[in-house]
């Protein structure tokens, strides 16, 4: 699944129209609304299979809302706005995990994670699967998995080392075939 797919797939491509977006950029605060109603399904159901808590994932929702509102001016059009709000909502959950220094590593089945790309239709159990990681277990295998980012991206957001970011996926990706090999 390319970038374009997954963006529908997540919801993050919506059509907005020029004008709301033009309004909301002015300030306009109900411009601002239906931005909002356009994105935050996609942008909790996105902070929800990172973080894995509901009340945490409405925290960064809201967190990143605030942002765009704060920083409607500086998107510069140069890529679809889903796209710059999904960035902005990543960017809130990583700085929640980072902030909450959580490390610690369960995991779950790698290929049902990588079957989404494919069909979208098994989204439900790689949720659950992802529920079981910690929370910046799962953002790394999320992020690189699922969002395609590379290692020296995920190191740079996180600020830590490019092999820090490709130790973590390593770990928690062997832990998660040592579970699949345990349970079938």
């Amino acid at each position: 699944m390319d970038v374009a797919q997954r963006e529908t797939a997540s919801g993050f491509a919506l059509a907005l129209d020029a004008s709301v977006l033009a309004r909301a950029q002015r300030g306009d605060a109900s411009a601002f609304e239906v931005v909002y109603r356009s994105y935050s399904r996609p942008a909790f159901g996105l902070a929800l299979r990172v973080l894995g808590r509901p009340a945490v994932a409405e925290d960064v929702v809201h967190d990143a809302f605030l942002r765009a509102f704060e920083r409607m001016d500086g998107y510069r059009g140069d890529a679809p706005f889903g796209a710059w709000i999904k960035r902005l909502v990543l960017n809130a959950a990583i700085d929640r995990l980072r902030a909450e220094r959580r490390w610690a590593g369960d995991a779950e089945p790698v290929d049902a994670l990588r079957e989404v790309r494919e069909d979208p239709s098994p989204l439900l159990d790689a949720q659950g699967l992802l529920a079981r990681l910690a929370p910046r277990a799962r953002a790394v295998v999320w992020l690189h998995e699922m969002e395609g980012w590379s290692h020296p991206e995920i190191a740079e957001r996180f600020r830590q080392s490019e092999s820090w970011s490709k130790s973590v996926l390593a770990r928690s990706l062997e832990r998660l075939r040592a579970q699949q090999e345990d349970a079938g």
